[in-house]
């Protein structure tokens, strides 16, 4: 089991509450992504759960147990970092089964757990190499390793990618999400990368300076953005927001559309403007949009093949049925 629940917990740091009082719920086998932006307070609220911060006031609860005052080492979780802190003279068959050690476990229950995780995460041909030895991709599957061996209610993740290059991101983001699949175990994961948090989750945190702005699963966050900062925030490119008389005649004080979603003419349409930079990725192209008179910048998502060059006259219109619409104060109509 790993239902975690937070209670009205805050956090300060002298006299700055970088948590206010915040409720959430994680429920047994979920995996969970704390999304937002650097200083959101994503890691403070992961910290606060593994026990490595203390709660200003609140209570978490771990399988319907207060664990507030537990020590980290009792709370049946475990958390892997951004970095691998790996043991530089064991080889990876020690590096995994070190918990195990120190929690004094008899060898022969040691081996197969660290062999059930090797063949987990294909590791077995690496056993008895170090860590020196290993790519990026390898040395955190090592250190993802070192968690399952303890079999936890729950696994933490905080930001356990971004040392890796682009390829190697990709990969281990579909070996985790594997791995979730296979061991059905509670998953909580720290990113600030929305691209991560989409393809990951079933179910999404979206914070903001410690508040929780939205909480859905990807589609419902993409589709039906509570508000314009998640609306900004989930989605890639992200998506376009245009103020003034235009987001009237829809009346609302701001109207979202993304970029996905916008109809593109050379001849004739709802909005004209001017070709900026287009970046040509293969199945897509962006096209980036200047001088529409509606925002600094549009940027439309369309079909691959389009040709277009810097300077190009082009034309706009948003699809109907595919509009979001928000109040003065940013909320979703």
């Amino acid at each position: 089991m790993g239902r975690i629940q937070l209670k009205n917990v805050t956090k300060s740091f002298g006299n700055v509450q970088v948590i206010p009082p915040l409720d959430l719920t994680i429920e047994d086998g979920e995996f969970a992504v704390f999304v937002g932006p650097s200083g959101c307070g994503k890691s403070t609220l992961l910290r606060m759960i593994a026990g490595l911060e203390d709660l200003t006031s609140g209570e978490i609860e771990i399988d319907g147990d207060v664990a507030t005052q537990v020590p980290p080492s009792q709370r049946g979780l475990a958390m892997v970092f951004q970095s691998y802190a790996l043991y530089p003279h064991m080889t990876v068959r020690k590096n995994i089964g070190f918990p195990l050690r120190m929690a004094k476990m008899a060898q022969a229950e040691i081996d197969q757990r660290v062999e059930t995780a090797a063949k987990s995460l294909n590791l077995m041909d690496y056993l008895d190499r170090k860590p020196a030895d290993l790519s990026g991709g390898q040395r955190q599957r090592v250190a993802i390793g070192r968690a399952i061996v303890r079999e936890p209610a729950a696994f933490l993740f905080d930001e356990p990618l971004s040392n890796l290059d682009a390829a190697l991101r990709v990969g281990m983001r579909l070996e985790i999400g594997e791995l979730h699949e296979r061991l059905k175990t509670t998953m909580i994961y720290v990113t600030h990368d929305q691209v991560e948090a989409m393809t990951m989750a079933n179910k999404i945190v979206v914070l903001r300076a410690g508040v929780i702005e939205q909480v859905g699963s990807p589609l419902e966050l993409y589709h039906k953005p509570q508000n314009e900062f998640v609306a900004g925030f989930i989605g890639s490119p992200k998506m376009n927001l245009v103020k003034g008389a235009e987001a009237e005649k829809h009346g609302a004080a701001t109207i979202g559309i993304r970029p996905e979603h916008t109809d593109v003419s050379m001849t004739d349409g709802a909005w004209k403007g001017r070709v900026g930079v287009a970046e040509h990725l293969g199945s897509d192209t962006f096209i980036h949009v200047h001088d529409t008179g509606l925002a600094d910048m549009l940027t439309v998502r369309v079909n691959g093949d389009i040709s277009v060059k810097h300077g190009d006259t082009i034309y706009l219109t948003p699809q109907a049925d595919q509009i979001h619409k928000f109040d003065a104060q940013g909320i979703r109509i």
